[in-house]
């Protein structure tokens, strides 16, 4: 069962959006099935999940002393992907939920405030050494600053080549438990998701394919992760 959690410091950042999204065009594209995990104590997922009448993905609601033991448990039910949404703050409950993630996605506003807000996030995946996504989310179309965001997480990690644009069907389609693609499936915004999920199922598929591998080979370590500089800082170099 491969495990891709949602995680970002940043409250309104769409994790949750984008995880009911996403797992339900996994469902929708073969990939199940498919298990929503809701971490986040104020339980906007649950809240959205119960609202659907279609009966996939199924959800499961865990803490982080029965993670491992439910994943454990979910993986033996046959499930083939689970989906995690995380809550929006530095807790041990993310850090449990990246330690176990095959692939961790950080959504992030075009702002000055989610770009700085991201590098808490970053700092905590890869102390994990877990691979990580930037998706530029809720983005104005065609705004320059969008494209400013883009490049400056780059400098960070991996940015998804999808951007998810701010649309009010996103809101709509979340009231009665559905999504975009139930909602208006020939929508732009159903096109993003559904390229999106295209996305981050390559880059799963990758990862385990890799992980595969250097188990196999033990000698195989991955290298040191780069220093990097801190979100939002001017970085000054160090005279000689």
């Amino acid at each position: 069962m491969r495990v891709l959690s949602f995680a970002s410091q940043k409250g309104g950042s769409g994790k949750t959006t984008l995880s009911g999204h996403i797992a339900v065009q996994a469902e929708r594209a073969g990939a199940g099935p498919v298990v929503l995990i809701d971490t986040d104590p104020q339980g906007s997922l649950a809240e959205w999940w119960n609202e659907r009448e279609a009966p996939v993905p199924a959800f499961a609601q865990t803490n982080v002393s029965r993670l491992l033991t439910d994943l454990d448990d979910l993986r033996q039910q046959g499930f083939k992907l689970a989906v995690v949404d995380t809550p929006p703050a530095i807790t041990m409950a993310i850090q449990s939920v990246i330690a176990v993630s095959e692939l961790v996605v950080i959504p992030t506003r075009p702002s000055p405030h989610d770009l700085r807000a991201a590098g808490a996030t970053v700092e905590l995946v890869e102390r994990a050494d877990k691979p990580l996504v930037f998706v530029v989310n809720a983005a104005t179309p065609r705004a320059r600053i969008t494209s400013e965001a883009a490049i400056a997480l780059s400098q960070h990690g991996t940015v998804a080549p999808v951007t998810i644009h701010h649309r009010t069907d996103f809101a709509s389609s979340m009231i009665d438990g559905r999504t975009v693609m139930e909602l208006l499936p020939g929508g732009k915004s159903a096109e993003e998701i559904v390229n999106l999920w295209g996305y981050l199922s390559e880059r799963l598929e990758k990862n385990f394919r890799r992980t595969v591998f250097q188990s196999r080979n033990p000698q195989q370590r991955r290298p040191g992760l780069p220093q990097r500089g801190q979100f939002g800082k001017r970085q000054i170099a160090q005279e000689a």
